[in-house]
């Protein structure tokens, strides 16, 4: 991946621009440096939430002619609806033929929605970030570990999950091992949600193979409880600010590096 710019939502549009030529520079610098046979090379799309910025980073980097191409930029604050629509826009303006990755999205619902609108490939903290916290995934949406009524619980998170986590232990143990601040908890929990997401990808790489993607994602989101949007905006400005101090303060950088 070349180096880019990824500007806060918000930002005015000659600022965005800015941030969009920059990363088209380091784009034009990075493939004329490409020297590795059979090492793929992506280009990074850039362009804020202004379609009319999106198409022509989009179109500047396919007449170069990347192996691949990135959408940057998205899920920094902005609504979600926001993000799809900015999705589908880019997409449409990069070749099908070539891998289109979505870089920091990473939710059950928001893989689904991307999918969709012919996304390829993702990268995300959340699915580990969120496991730190205490939210694990299942079928019906995020479960939070933390309350009082997964104490006596003795069964698995996820009756139909076949990862270490839930093979090997109970609910109520799990809870207790947040409660007490135990380090084997984070990991337990990190183990089961990035199980989840891979299960679900697989499940949607099949899907999509035998035709049905459409029938999957409805019965998927027709159960599946999403976390509330503005409590979803207030989560993610809470971290990005935690995420700015910490990277600041020279520590903290692993969490810091990601974009989600």
């Amino acid at each position: 991946m070349p180096l880019d710019e990824c500007p806060p939502y918000g930002g005015d549009r000659a600022s965005i621009r800015d941030a969009m030529e920059r990363t088209r520079r380091w784009a034009e610098r990075s493939l004329a440096c490409h020297r590795r046979p059979g090492q793929d090379l992506y280009g990074i799309v850039q362009g804020g939430v202004f379609p009319e910025l999106r198409r022509e980073s989009a179109g500047h980097l396919v007449s170069l002619g990347f192996s691949g191409y990135a959408i940057g930029g998205l899920s920094v604050g902005e609504p979600k609806k926001v993000t799809l629509d900015v999705v589908e826009e880019t997409t449409s303006c990069l070749p099908k033929e070539e891998p289109r990755y979505l870089m920091g999205v990473g939710s059950p619902e928001d893989l689904f929605e991307c999918v969709a609108r012919g996304v390829d490939m993702f990268d995300s903290a959340l699915p580990t970030r969120t496991a730190r916290n205490g939210a694990l995934f299942t079928a019906l949406g995020r479960h939070n570990i933390h309350n009082a009524c997964y104490k006596d619980m003795d069964r698995a998170i996820d009756a139909d999950c076949g990862c270490y986590t839930c093979l090997s232990f109970s609910v109520a143990y799990l809870h207790h091992l947040f409660k007490s601040r135990e380090l084997l908890a984070y990991r337990l929990a990190t183990i089961h949600n990035l199980s989840f997401v891979i299960r679900l990808m697989e499940r949607m790489r099949q899907a999509i193979i035998d035709d049905c993607f459409v029938e999957l994602k409805d019965s998927f989101l027709a159960n599946y409880r999403i976390t509330d949007e503005e409590t979803r905006i207030l989560q993610k400005r809470k971290w990005l600010d935690r995420s700015s101090r910490t990277a600041g303060e020279g520590n903290g950088a692993q969490d810091a590096g990601i974009v989600t």
